[in-house]
């Protein structure tokens, strides 16, 4: 998840495809471009988050120089459907459920947002510093994450993977990384998907079978692109990126299914004193409506939770 501008340059020398790249981040974060050649996919028209009103209950949350000041600072990862993308180019509005779901909350919380485009990997770390009062990018809740970031719930996303169309190295849904023993699996850096192959790459020994090895990447773009030349075999990333692109007949990829789910929050430097304010806000969006919404008009709506929470411990 590098910034937009950078990455197209970047990928323009990757890939004359009509290809759409996907998110690579997730539970991890959603950065990725469109591949040179490919349209971006044009944003739903519903508009759930216009009719969101300020609740005073919980705007009394924040604190008081939050409230004082009137607007708080994002650090957004920008990359494509349904998480946050630029549906009109770069130099247009980005689109997407994490930009919908912050805007509903700001406006829960009667403050405006300062949105500043950040790749993935610079975001948390960048939290600690105070640049940012706030992260977006689709950020898996881990409890290696837990140490250092708090988090307040929004969706419950997580770890799938996808093959090119036709593969026949893979086949079935991977429920067992020993599958994957003798593939190659491109996937984002600085991700839960980049940490989970690495942790658990012995496996295969253990099995008695040839490793699988992994490339990681910072552009999504090259990953999709590796996959269609068949310079990786399998491609892990979010649940609900991979689901979206294997939707679209450009990208010529199939979901293979969930391999494990991930609570994802809003990321906040530990300690943060807005974590109970952006809790409440996202539970009045899930009561009034806005949240069952929000997540229809981007097909997540099989992400949906029933109440947002701080600091949930990892899925096992």
């Amino acid at each position: 998840m590098r910034t937009l501008r950078t990455r197209l340059r970047g990928t323009a020398a990757l890939a004359l495809l009509p290809l759409l790249a996907l998110t690579a981040c997730g539970s991890g974060g959603t950065g990725g471009t469109a591949a040179v050649g490919a349209e971006a996919s044009p944003a739903p028209t519903d508009d759930p988050v216009a009719a969101v009103r300020k609740v005073d209950s919980a705007a009394a949350l924040l604190p008081a120089d939050v409230r004082k000041a009137g607007k708080l600072r994002v650090g957004s990862s920008i990359g494509f459907p349904p998480g946050a993308y630029y549906p009109n180019g770069t130099d247009k509005a980005s689109a997407g459920q994490d930009i919908d779901l912050a805007d509903a909350v700001a406006k829960v919380l009667g403050v405006g947002l300062e949105r500043q485009d950040a790749s993935f990997e610079t975001i948390l770390p960048a939290l600690g510093s105070g640049k940012y009062d706030f992260g977006t990018g689709n950020f898996g809740v881990t409890a290696e994450r837990l140490k250092t970031i708090d988090f307040v719930t929004y969706i419950n996303d997580g770890q799938g993977f996808a093959v090119k169309k036709g593969n026949t190295a893979l086949k079935a849904k991977v429920t067992d990384l020993t599958q994957l023993c003798g593939l190659t699996i491109g996937t984002g850096a600085g991700t839960t998907f980049e940490a989970t192959l690495t942790a658990q790459k012995g496996v295969c020994a253990k099995a008695g079978k040839k490793p699988y090895d992994v490339k990681v990447y910072s552009e999504n773009a090259a990953t999709l692109t590796a996959l269609q030349q068949g310079r990786i075999d399998v491609i892990m990333s979010t649940i609900n990126g991979l689901r979206h692109q294997a939707a679209q007949p450009a990208s010529r990829t199939a979901f293979l299914g969930e391999f494990h789910r991930l609570d994802v929050g809003f990321a906040f430097k530990k300690g943060s004193p807005l974590t109970k304010a952006f809790r409440a806000a996202v539970n009045e969006l899930i009561e009034n409506g806005t949240y069952a919404r929000i997540l229809k008009k981007w097909g997540t709506s099989a992400s949906a939770i029933d109440t947002s929470r701080i600091n949930p411990p990892e899925h096992t």
